[in-house]
């Protein structure tokens, strides 16, 4: 068998029983939180100590206080409020823990911004996950919505909840489909035409997690974000901004493609294997956060699912100096600022790669 077959194995057996989780009749008194899970930390994985837990547990709690009312996370700076994508990237955050909407000490927190992001999709009827007055650019905020309802979908228990994310997911799929360029990529404001890596990049993962989670998402766009992957390799290994024209590879870019093909179950594909040599030379005597010249946070997002899902051998490799800068550049708060962005985004990032090891998030089973 496959290193492909394998990963499609394993998410058939993962549908089954999120299939069977969302049709069986639950009692009202199993959705009270088991002690078990109250014991985030009980099994702590392979290099993860306790200043790591301490670490995690602090920045859980900061997301949890910083949570708006109405369900939303804001990027607390100058860049523009992005809702919907900070929503959505703290929401996977407490995901990444073991939080479902129905379990955790973070289940309310779950729910509510499963509500919020459903209620701004819901205002637009063109299929768009977006709050259009604070969102410049908002294929950014919809390919996380998309994602982070694609992941959540199989955990609910209320069939109402889970229908409003369904339509949401299958009106948001069709959106993205038609917002394709010709090239196979996607850019910043759905129907523009263009494209660009970090986008294309968003709609390719959102995509697999809703296919994952059993809505169907058309074969036909997902090998063309592939091909468009492909266009815009350099010989180098990496991968450019965009694939028509020229330009030097974008580390925080190239990361992000292995994390996608690999998402895809193009373990074997030989760009993604391309992209790996080139992200590790390029760690080679480098701290894992700064090694990338820019935009540090983003590529650390991508870079640590790399190397997670690529190897042991590469995880090992990679974790242990990511894990104790991340330790080390915690605020008192329990945030942490990410590329000037804000501290929902910077704190979001920290821990989805902090709790990589616990295996939570299904896109990002080993």
């Amino acid at each position: 068998m496959t290193q492909s077959d394998r990963f499609a194995t394993r998410w058939m057996l993962l549908l089954a029983v999120a299939f069977a989780a969302s049709t069986v009749a639950i009692p009202a008194s199993a959705t009270a939180q088991p002690k078990k899970r109250e014991l985030r930390f009980a099994k702590r994985p392979e290099m993860i100590k306790p200043e790591t837990e301490k670490a995690i547990a602090r920045g859980l709690a900061f997301l949890g206080r910083t949570q708006s009312r109405d369900g939303s996370w804001r990027t607390q700076t100058g860049y523009g409020n992005y809702p919907v994508a900070m929503t959505a990237l703290a929401g996977l955050a407490l995901l990444a823990n073991g939080n479902t909407p129905v379990e955790g000490k973070y289940a309310v927190n779950v729910r509510r911004a499963v509500d919020y992001i459903v209620a701004q999709a819901q205002r637009n009827p063109n299929g768009l996950i977006a709050v259009m007055a604070e969102e410049q650019q908002p294929m950014y905020g919809h390919g996380f919505a998309m994602l982070f309802l694609g992941e959540v979908y199989g955990m609910e228990r209320d069939t109402e909840r889970q229908k409003k994310i369904e339509d949401v997911l299958k009106k948001g799929i069709k959106l993205t489909g038609r917002s394709q360029s010709q090239y196979g990529g996607w850019l910043y404001t759905p129907d523009s035409g263009g494209d660009e890596g970090s986008v294309t990049i968003t709609q390719i993962q959102a995509l697999r997690s809703c296919r994952n989670a059993g809505i169907k998402v058309p074969k036909q766009v997902i090998e063309k974000a592939i091909k468009y992957i492909e266009l815009s390799a350099n010989p180098d290994g990496g991968i450019r901004y965009q694939a028509r024209g020229g330009g030097g590879s974008r580390p925080p870019i190239t990361a992000a493609a292995v994390a996608v093909l690999y998402n895809a179950g193009q373990y074997e594909h030989p760009i993604a294997d391309k992209c790996l040599k080139y992200i590790k030379n390029l760690l080679k005597g480098r701290s894992g956060v700064n090694a990338f010249g820019g935009h540090n946070y983003y590529a650390t997002l991508y870079c640590a699912q790399a190397m997670w899902l690529s190897s042991e051998e590469n995880w090992k490799g990679y974790f242990p100096a990511v894990r104790d800068y991340l330790q080390n550049a915690q605020a008192g708060d329990g945030s942490w600022m990410g590329d000037g962005v804000g501290t929902t985004y910077g704190t979001s990032i920290a821990l989805l790669t902090l709790q990589l090891p616990y295996n939570h998030l299904p896109i990002l089973s080993r």
